[in-house]
Order: structure tokens, then sequence, then C-alpha cells
């Protein structure tokens, strides 16, 4: 995506508040030659002190959220989405379950705490932990719809808090004031091994709490420590038993899964033992930040709090670290003010010996909150460092080769294949075999009777995505005509940078694309690689039919139902990206959509009874149904209403974006019937928006029932128009119902 791979890489291991202070300063101005990349398993950042107040409906979700892809991705961060498991120090790699590892010139881990215990029963419904956050609120009003379904009774739903810390009482005061204002009958009952609520607060806030809870009838269960869960029940070490339909832990902080998997000194309490630097106390080149660390020399409880104030420090010695500059240490405050929201309009504080109540407090807390959230919910791309020009070069910069001499070396092909060849061995791919010119194809095997070429520019800065997505791409023209891919060609342009960047970058480009062709039965043959200003990547397919006949884009039949497995929108909301135009949500649908194969679809239409098919990729719908429409001569009916379109499309193109490449796919309108007053419809624009890994647009008979059998299958099947005789007029008439009026 950049016009030269810088040759350092700073990774920031989850969202927190430490991390995504380095984020906001990267957006002003980032460290020179170096590339962030910012690893999250969601794609949206839960701000905690804002979660009480969004149960109490007194925030919407969005306003507690930090949408990742549009903070960061227009300022050249690289966000990538998925959940490490792993951290390899001496390699300097982030481990992944379901992807390859990433590298790292230095690293800093900031993926917060778990609540004790929270993972002994996970496999009971009632059984709620509050982290992560990100999907807590979602979980909880699942439950209370499993609930409603399952029971016919006018009892109070159970619900007990365990943890009687700030964030259990916070939580418990602001649920228990939503459900009440929704007319849910509910009994909330708190458990804590204490004696009382916020041990370690003042006397003063620990009564107004207590007496506040006691007010709205909730129960207070103090020197009982949790030693069982069932499915409608707790246990306690007193003997007692507590029935429950809703648990929700928030117990005392312990360290996640992650945090044990990383090979670096730990502190007693099981979070990464780190100095005053926030490095860790190993000789490696990782920080820890946040509840994911513990400071040796100066601990300090789990906070927040804590986590803001390191943000500053962990951004000056990142750059510290980058130049072999001595670091700074980080001095933590010795106290901080703690507010706490009681869900109806008013909020408790402690602070410096003054504890109080009331609806100023929480006024006061919300102008702070927000304006901490204004900090990261400001989406407008902020100006980069601008690209260094040709002019601006050393004198002894050397001028790239073009023709031949622009290959990508030979060592960094070698040192790509053999981890691929290492952890692809099984499948037998003879691009890793040997250097030969030409890959040899067993006739006895297979018979290359189809072939196509596909290719593009990067449109995602993670290249284990672009490798899956332009897999996918290129094997589905195969897959549209009933064939079998068995064999691959790669063609990639590699970013211009120094040859460890290049390596890596077409490492995670295939082993995206090996992922996709190995569940196809595809082998990767050869290829070649070449440099250039930005990641572009293709792949020339063969396909084998088996003895049997193609399926062509001829072969319509008028009264043949046209039906459509994916939704449109995928054009112009890659062009919203770069403008932080689009929201976290629309991205991870138009993602999942991208990729997801055409190939059991396409087989299940076949043997459903399709009569024609194709992909819908650059030309968009209109461009690639007027192909099969002139192939076979016939005309179709289109109603706006049935198109289906992606998550956001709709908003986008009413905002007038639109892809580069709509207005030459617009040339198709001349040949297109519509009224007038339909031609502004974002339904009809989409009809010319370029698809990336589009769906297939089938031809069948209506008695075949093919869309109700995909269906069925688990396929997505949209009925999208009819196919009709042809009138000598344009081929595509545009209705805006089911009916051509």
């Amino acid at each position: 995506m950049n016009d030269r791979l810088p040759s350092r890489d700073v990774v920031l291991i989850g969202a927190g508040h430490t991390n995504m202070h380095v984020v906001r300063m990267w957006r002003m101005q980032p460290i020179p030659d170096a590339r962030l990349t910012l690893i999250s398993p969601f794609s949206r950042a839960t701000y905690s002190g804002m979660l009480p107040g969004t149960l109490a409906g007194l925030y919407t979700p969005e306003e507690m959220e930090i949408d990742l892809y549009r903070f960061a991705t227009p300022s050249g961060v690289r966000v990538v989405i998925g959940e490490a498991i792993g951290l390899d120090p001496d390699k300097r790699r982030v481990l992944f379950q379901d992807r390859p590892p990433l590298r790292f010139d230095v690293a800093s881990v900031g993926v917060g705490s778990m609540p004790l215990q929270s993972d002994r029963w996970p496999d009971c419904d009632a059984f709620l932990p509050i982290k992560p956050m990100a999907t807590f609120r979602t979980r909880f009003n699942q439950r209370l719809e499993q609930l409603s379904a399952k029971s016919d009774s006018s009892e109070p739903i159970r619900i007990v808090v365990v943890g009687a810390g700030a964030a259990g009482v916070e939580v418990t005061m602001c649920l228990e004031a939503y459900l009440r204002e929704q007319s849910v009958s509910a009994a909330f009952t708190v458990v804590d091994s204490g004696a009382t609520v916020l041990k370690g607060n003042l006397p003063g806030t620990i009564k107004g709490v207590t007496a506040e809870m006691q007010r709205r009838n909730i129960d207070l269960r103090f020197g009982a420590r949790v030693e069982d869960v069932r499915a409608d029940s707790l246990h306690l070490s007193t003997g007692d038993t507590l029935s429950a339909d809703i648990i929700i832990w928030v117990t005392g902080a312990a360290a996640p899964p992650l945090i044990g998997a990383i090979p670096l000194p730990r502190a007693d309490d099981g979070f990464l033992a780190v100095g005053s630097t926030l490095q860790t106390t190993a000789d490696a080149p990782v920080f820890a930040v946040g509840d994911s660390a513990s400071l040796i020399d100066n601990p300090v409880r789990k906070s927040g709090v804590y986590a803001v104030r390191e943000g500053p420090i962990l951004w000056d010695n990142l750059q510290r670290f980058l130049s072999n500059r001595p670091l700074v240490s980080y001095d933590p405050q010795k106290g901080f003010n703690s507010m706490l929201a009681d869900g109806e309009g008013g909020a408790f504080v402690d602070y410096k010996g003054v504890a109080a109540h009331g609806k100023w407090v929480w006024r006061l807390k919300d102008r702070i909150d927000r304006k901490f959230m204004r900090m990261y919910q400001d989406y407008q791309p902020m100006s980069s460092m601008p690209a260094a020009s040709v002019d601006d070069a050393p004198a002894n910069t050397v001028m790239r080769c073009r023709g031949c001499g622009g290959k990508a070396g030979g060592n960094i092909l070698s040192a790509a294949f053999e981890r691929l060849a290492a952890e692809h061995a099984e499948f037998g791919h003879p691009a890793f075999d040997g250097p030969e010119d030409a890959a040899r194809i067993d006739p006895s095997k297979h018979v290359a009777e189809l072939v196509t070429v596909d290719f593009f520019q990067a449109f995602f800065d993670d290249p284990w995505i672009v490798g899956r997505v332009a897999a996918l791409n290129a094997l589905s023209d195969i897959q549209a005509t009933g064939g079998q891919p068995f064999g691959t060609l790669a063609q990639i342009q590699l970013t211009e940078g120094h040859p460890r960047q290049q390596t890596e970058m077409l490492y995670q480009v295939l082993s995206g694309a090996l992922a996709e062709f190995e569940r196809a039965g595809v082998q990767l043959l050869g290829g070649y690689t070449t440099e250039g200003q930005e990641l572009t990547v293709g792949f020339t397919v063969l396909g084998s039919l088996g003895n049997g006949e193609p399926f062509r884009k001829s072969g319509l039949q008028s009264g043949d139902e046209l039906i459509l497995t994916k939704p449109l929108g995928t054009g112009v909301l890659l062009a919203a990206m770069p403008r932080a135009l689009t929201r976290a949500t629309w991205i991870d649908a138009m993602l999942a959509s991208m990729l997801t194969s055409n190939g059991e679809v396409a087989t299940a239409a076949i043997a459903a009874g399709a009569t024609a098919m194709t992909d819908v990729t650059g030309f968009g719908l209109a461009g690639h149904l007027l192909e099969m429409l002139d192939a076979s001569e016939v005309d179709a009916h289109i109603p706006l209403a049935t198109l289906p379109l992606l998550d956001g499309a709709t908003d986008l193109i009413s905002q007038g974006v639109e892809s580069t490449l709509a207005p030459a796919n617009r040339h198709v309108e001349s040949r297109m019937s519509i009224a007038q007053e339909l031609r502004g419809d974002a339904l009809f624009a989409a009809m010319f928006d370029p698809q990336t890994s589009g769906g297939l647009l089938i031809a069948a008979p209506p008695e075949r029932n093919v869309a109700d059998r995909l269906t069925a299958s688990g396929h997505s099947a949209f009925r999208i128009g009819t196919v009709q005789k042809s009138t000598g007029a344009p081929r595509i008439s545009v209705i805006s119902t089911g009916v051509d009026s």
C-alpha cells in the first residue's frame, strides 16, 4: 500500500488504552522508516470507563467504542483482526492460531486482564464474565432473550454479580437501573469474599454505595467465595446455594492465556514483569503495558487510569528504542479520581479524602469520559509524512532497474519458500521442489482444459488477507464454468524495500493464498515475482472439466430466474475506507463476504439445475449480466428492491462515494431501460459497483427452485430478476418492484 516498505516494524498487541495512545500519536507524526501494526481480536475497542453507562442506557454502544479501521488505517497503520496466542521474542514473531506469524522489531503487549477463574465454567449458559468487554452487552442481551423464550413465569430474573469491587458495583447499579426502567423484573445479589463493597475506598464511599444498593433491594453477601457454578445456581464456601439465571463474573484481575504463552519473566501475580521503562525485565525488544504488566519496582493496582498515563511513556520509549537512545522511566501517580455511575443520572466520587454522591459527579464523569473518547473518535484522516521523492534521495541511492532487472531477489524467494515448504509439506506444492524453469503437469492426473488469470493491486494493508482474497478471486472463474481447479501460477509484485521486509510480505501473501488453494485442492506450480511501488497479487489458474462440458454465460432461456449469491458493494466500501467513512461492522461483513469461496455454491447450483453461470467482479452486476444476455440473445427484468447490498453500501453511495472504476462501468447504461426517478437510487448505482471476490450470477428455470435449495444447504442466494424474450431494445429493464409497470 506504500511506495516503499519501511525497514522496521512496531507491533502493538491489543487495543488497550496505552497502545491506542501510540496509534493516536502515530496519526500525528509517524516514526520515520517504520510501520505500525495494531493486532486486536475485535475491530472495535471498548472504553471500559463508559461500559457501565452503556449498560444503563446512558450511552449508545457506538459512543463507548473506537472503530479501529476508521481510526488507524487512513493514517497508514496496519490493522490485523486476529487473536494472538503467543510471542517468540528470539525470532521476533507474534503467533496466531489461524494465520501465519507476524514479524516485529519491537512490540508492546497490552491485552489487559481477565477476571479470576473466569474460564472455569465455559459451558454454563448463565455464566457471563465481564470480559471481553467488547462482547459483554451482546452476551447479556442474548441471555435475556434465552430466558424470555424459555420461561412463562412472572418470577423475577435472578442475577448474581460475583465481585464487589469498583467494576462489580458499577455494573450492578447500572444494570439494575436499566432493567427497572425497561420494566424487566430482576432480583440482584452481589457476592464477595471481603467484608464490604469497594475494599480500599474511603469509608464514606463504602457507606454511601452500601446504602444505595440496599435502597434498591440489592442483596449483599459478604465473606463468601464461589466454589462451584451449575446451570442455575452457585455454591458458596459458606455452604449456601444461590439460584441464578445470570451470573456476572467481575472478580479480581488474572493474566489472560496469551500472557502465560509468552516466554518472558512474570511477576508473582502472573503478569509480565517490567521495569520502570515498561520494557520486559528480560533482554528482549518487548514492552508490556496496562493490566498486562506488573511494575517490579513500583507495583500499582490494575486500573485503566495507569494504562492511560503510561501512553506517553511508551510512545517516547518506542522511538528511543528504535534510535538506540536511553529509555525514560514511568513514575506512577499515588492516587486517582475514582467515579462510579449509579445508573440513575448520578455518580459516586472518591478522591483525596473526599467522598460524595450526586448528579454533579455524573456530569463531571461524563464530561471527562466524552473528552477522552473524542480523541479516539475523530476519524478525519490526518496528514501523514510525505513520501520521499527522487530528488530527496541520498546521492548514493541506486535507481531500481526495470525489465528482468526488476525481479525480486533470489534470496527473497528462497527465504520465503523455505518457511512455506516446511509449513505446507503435506500438500506437495511443485513450486517448492526446486528451481525448474517450468512445472510439469502429469497428464495421467490432470488435463488442463481451462485456464484463467486474475490479479489486482492490494486493497487492504494485510498481505495475508490480500493473498486469500486474490486466490479466491482467481479460482472463481474456473468454478463458475463448472470446472475443478488443480494448479496455479503466482504473479506477485512486491513493494520495493529491504529484502527482509519483502521476504515477510511474500511469505504472508503466499501463506494466505495457499490456505485457500489447499482447501480447493489446488497446487502452487510456480510463478514470477517482481518489484514495484505497491503490492499487486494475481494468479493464473488451471482447471479440468473431467470430460464434461463447461458452463457458459450463454444458455439463458425466457422465464429463467436470475440468482445472485453475494451482496453488492465491495467497490464503494473499499473506496470509502481511506477516507474514514466506513464502520468496523461494515468492513467485517465485507471481508466475510470476500473470503467466502464460490466453489461449493457453484457445485451446488449445478447439481440443483442451474443452466448458466458467471461470477460478478470488476465490471459490476450490470456489465456481467449483459455479457450473459448478449451471449443468449435475451433480456432481463431487474426489480431494484431485490438487489442485496452489503451493510453500509447504501449510506456511502448516498454520500456520493463510488469506486474509481464505477464511471467506466456506467458505459452500459445506454443498454438499460429505467425510469428517470430511479436513476438516483443507491441500488441502481450498485449495479455498476466493481466487485472484488464477488458472488456468482446464476440462471435457472423457476421450477428447479435453485435459490431455495441453495439456501437450504447453507449458501446465500438472492432472486434478483427474471429472463425475458428479446425485444431488440435495451437488454436490461430496471423496475422498482416485482411487477413491470
